[in-house]
């Protein structure tokens, strides 16, 4: 290899380190997580929606098990969550009618450890704005919605367990 390749593979090499090291990611290995196991227990809804807290637990168990933590109901550390608001926004109208519609989840959060400690966690949302399009028949309105419900819980369950493992 040449003085002028050797040069333009450790710049290049050099920038790679400084564009990873700067912009706030790092990899974190599962031996670094601050627990392996967790019982995901009992979320209650308190808005007026249906079934938001099955797809909250469903997001949960999903996020944290892509995280490398096992969901079970005999681990020492229990999280439970309680669904505090949930909004539907009119983004914009065609005709005097809704056509796009931005979706808001709150949720408040417990996790107590084995000792009976309990760590709150509040008003946890999601990072990203959530919207859907509710054009067409009442069907295609309706899974739209359910679709972008679905997606409001995954952003909000991806938030949370950021915060738990990564503080």
């Amino acid at each position: 290899m040449n003085k002028g390749t050797r040069i333009i593979l450790q710049a290049a090499a050099m920038t790679l380190i400084l564009l990873l090291g700067g912009c706030g990611y790092s990899v974190h290995r599962h031996a670094s997580l601050p627990f392996s196991q967790i019982n995901v227990g009992r979320i209650d809804n308190a808005t007026l929606e249906p079934k938001l807290q099955d797809k909250l637990y469903s997001a949960l168990a999903e996020e944290f098990t892509k995280q490398g933590i096992l969901v079970t109901p005999e681990a020492q550390l229990k999280l439970t969550g309680r669904i505090t608001r949930f909004d539907m926004i009119s983004l914009s109208e065609k005709g005097g009618v809704t056509v796009e519609y931005r979706v808001i989840v709150e949720a408040d959060f417990s996790m107590t450890d084995a000792e009976g400690k309990v760590r709150e966690t509040r008003h946890v949302s999601s990072p990203f704005i959530v919207s859907f399009t509710g054009t067409g028949d009442l069907t295609n309105l309706l899974a739209a919605r359910d679709l972008a419900e679905e997606r409001a819980m995954k952003d909000l369950s991806e938030e949370l367990v950021g915060m738990l493992i990564y503080k």
